[in-house]
């Protein structure tokens, strides 16, 4: 029966290995050297008997205690009135006695002692010790124990820094804990069992379900009053718990619970990335909002000027249509070429000439004016559309505090990232070449020297200035040359329907291109504005991109291996 429990337990240990080396690789992507080194202590050990790990504070009795449990009649742990465990030790089974020296604070001792083949024990410097690293080297062997025997004096288990670090014990890494009242020697029956009560009480507050304590005196024990020491059942609980394959079991359970604290741990690591990644989308989200409002404020003055323009075409091109209708008349001709006769007044080609030399000056001049005061408001809005989003980089907050221990790298990227967003749209702004557009405005050549010497955002009004006295100039002079044409062969020959109906056919034209050219010119430049500060935030929406794929991916690989592990458990 036991070699079945024995198969069974040993095939979900190879299982759960194969999950922790699984696990290996989100660790890895998460940068967390601490959780990293206790993944590979967890993979190195899987296969070690089980473990139990010594702790207290300093001259609690922990060594004595080890030295009386292995009962080899030597001085396993070196003990002494003042404190000497300087370093680690990991007592393991060894067929002759041996030391090996790990680094400056671990040693590996192999014993030749019986229940070293089914235990392996790791004594520990005092929790409130002094020396630099022991703490933290403590702290790794905890994650891969099997058992925690807290150690603390009969005569005052109300030590801070042993509660402290049960705490870390307990609520980190949900360890199966034990608790021993050494040096019961020192006290009376009465003041041990009332210690042992408050220790009990003390540790039900802190958490702790069914606490189980042992009183021992390794004194005792050592010196040959084995009833009196009462390690007698400090073994019994090894021979019940751990002995006869019952020891597999638990340390399965610990290592499983060792492998959710790891999957925990990583999770709340991803919780600040993904906060981050939520504030970028936000900013993200913001910019786009604030460039299309912008923009479609850009496109409104775009229709209010040209409203108003074709409003002063209609106005000037309908009294010159009128005027040359009138003037078209029979008598009106009649009477023009009567008086003309007599040298009192101007033939008709030359009336003709005049009408439409003042038609132009009328249009030019009205269309200029309307120009004038709204082409400014155009320039206002497409200048604020790049300022606003400039001022919302340059007020961002990047300052989401990442966490150190988890995914710097990515931390570092982004920062890098925002800050070249910064400076590449504050190079954007100032350079006038991203604000003119030859291929948009040909009439621009005239203000070159203006555009050069300008910068940035100045630039806009300059350039869109020019470009619309520039439509004007085209498009009134492009209708008087038409109607002028029209009006050359008049005097040979008078029709005046046929003029009407040419004289309109070319204000209509003029018409519709001045629509088309204002309207299809400026919109093109200001979407054109648009894409490139769009451009600026290539590099940060792929990180967005990458950020999110890389999330989404990480938390699923980690789900799969956690549901893995929930099989198993």
């Amino acid at each position: 029966m036991n070699s079945l429990i024995n198969k069974n337990h040993k095939n979900k240990i190879y299982k759960l290995e194969n999950i922790l080396k699984k696990l290996s690789e989100p660790v890895r992507k998460a940068g967390n050297k601490d959780l990293h080194q206790t993944l590979v202590d967890l993979i190195s050990r899987i296969h070690d008997p089980f473990m139990f790990v010594v702790v207290g504070e300093v001259k609690a009795g922990k060594s004595s205690f080890i030295n009386a449990l292995l009962d080899t009649g030597e001085e396993i742990c070196k003990t002494a009135a003042s404190p000497v465990t300087d370093v680690i030790q990991q007592i393991l089974y060894g067929e002759k006695s041996e030391v090996i020296v790990i680094n400056d604070y671990l040693i590996r001792r192999y014993e030749p002692v019986e229940i070293l083949k089914d235990i392996a024990v790791v004594d520990t410097p005092g929790t409130n010790t002094v020396i630099k690293h022991h703490q933290e080297i403590t702290e790794r062997f905890i994650p891969v124990a099997d058992l925690a025997v807290f150690v603390f004096e009969a005569k005052n288990p109300y030590r801070q820094s042993a509660w402290d670090f049960f705490d870390y014990i307990q609520k980190e890494w949900h360890k199966k804990i034990v608790f021993v009242l050494q040096q019961k020697d020192l006290l009376s029956e009465e003041d041990l069992r009332e210690n042992i009560n408050g220790l009990i009480k003390f540790a039900k507050q802190k958490g702790s379900e069914n606490p189980l304590v042992f009183a021992v005196s390794a004194k005792d024990e050592i010196e040959g009053r084995h009833e009196q020491s009462n390690f007698s059942a400090f073994r019994d609980y090894i021979k019940t718990h751990v002995t006869g394959g019952k020891g597999s079991k638990l340390k399965i359970r610990n290592y499983i619970n060792s492998s959710e604290k790891i999957i925990e741990i990583l999770f709340k690591g991803t919780e600040e990335r993904k906060k981050q990644l939520e504030q970028d989308k936000d900013f993200r989200k913001e910019t786009n909002e604030i460039l299309e409002k912008q923009y479609q404020k850009s496109i409104q003055k775009v229709e209010i000027l040209v409203e108003n323009s074709l409003a002063v075409y209609n106005s000037v091109t309908q009294n010159a249509y009128d005027e040359l209708s009138s003037g078209l008349s029979i008598p009106a001709l009649f009477k023009r070429s009567f008086t003309a006769f007599l040298g009192k007044k101007k033939s008709l080609k030359v009336w003709l000439q005049n009408l439409a030399s003042e038609m132009e000056k009328e249009l030019s001049s009205g269309l200029k004016n309307k120009l004038d005061i709204y082409i400014g408001d155009i320039s206002d809005s497409v200048q604020q559309m790049v300022y606003l989003i400039d001022l919302k980089i340059r007020k961002s907050d990047i300052s989401l505090k990442n966490n150190p221990d988890f995914f710097k790298s990515a931390a570092e990227k982004r920062l890098t990232v925002y800050r070249e967003l910064k400076e590449t749209f504050s190079n954007f702004i100032s350079a006038s070449e991203n604000f003119s557009e030859d291929k948009l405005f040909p009439y621009r050549g005239n203000i070159a020297p203006k555009v050069t010497a300008g910068s940035g955002l100045a630039v806009i009004g300059v350039l869109l200035t020019a470009f619309t006295q520039g439509a004007v100039l085209d498009i009134t002079g492009g209708v008087i040359t038409g109607i002028g044409l029209i009006f050359a062969g008049t005097a040979a020959g008078l029709h005046r329907k046929k003029i009407m109906k040419n004289f309109k056919k070319e204000i209509n034209k003029g018409k519709i291109k001045l629509e088309k050219e204002l309207t299809e010119k400026l919109t093109a430049y200001i979407n054109g504005i648009k894409e490139k500060i769009n451009a600026n935030f290539s590099e940060f929406d792929k990180l967005i991109e990458s950020e999110e794929k890389f999330l989404n991916d990480f938390i699923e690989e980690l789900s799969e291996i956690k549901k893995q592990l929930d099989d198993l458990k």
